[in-house]
């Protein structure tokens, strides 16, 4: 199963509140109370944030964190990168020299394909698009130019066919359907 890191999830949650209100100062607290996150996750989190450049602390009482920049220019692939490092399907295709059977592995270009493949689709989705009511469509195009068949084109003829079968059928009379 394809996954990102729990702390790369947390930041995602994190700085899309922020996103929804990005003129106000968050406090690791106010952050906490509004995801549902322990205090402590929440300031180790946004510690690495910060650090990774996607969000801005203040000291003081009145401190917290700002987001860096517009939402709308801050994407999923920035925050996983912040969190968790380098992005990779495999070990090889995020950071070259680290498996042992890179020299002679035959599936390493087709990973590093696919690595790239994903990282673009996160690299479209924005921090703003995650914040709004509904993510827009994402442009998978270097996908389907590889043959893969768009679900939604096989969907309607299954319902569809599925609907007319069901309306030939005969029905069987129920007690409740019987006429008296």
């Amino acid at each position: 199963m394809l996954r990102m890191s729990k702390l790369a999830d947390y930041a995602t949650v994190m700085l899309t509140v922020m996103a929804r209100d990005p003129d106000t100062i968050q406090s690791a607290a106010s952050l906490a109370a509004a995801c549902g996150i322990p205090a402590p996750t929440v300031s180790k989190v946004m510690k690495i944030l910060a650090r990774g450049g996607m969000a801005v602390s203040l000291r003081g009482v009145s401190g917290g964190y700002l987001l860096p920049r517009a939402a709308d220019r801050i994407t999923l692939a920035d925050i996983i990168t912040a969190v968790d490092g380098p992005f990779g399907m495999t070990e090889c295709s995020a950071v070259p020299g680290q498996c042992e059977q890179e020299a002679m592995c035959g599936a390493r270009a087709n990973w590093q394909r696919i690595n790239r493949v994903i990282f673009e689709a996160l690299r479209q989705v924005s921090l703003a698009d995650m914040a709004g009511p509904a993510l827009r469509a994402v442009d998978i195009s270097a996908i389907r130019a590889r043959g893969v068949p768009r679900p939604s084109s096989a969907a309607p003829a299954v319902t569809s066919r599925t609907a007319r079968i069901a309306a030939k059928a005969p029905r069987k009379a129920t007690a409740r359907t019987q006429p008296e």
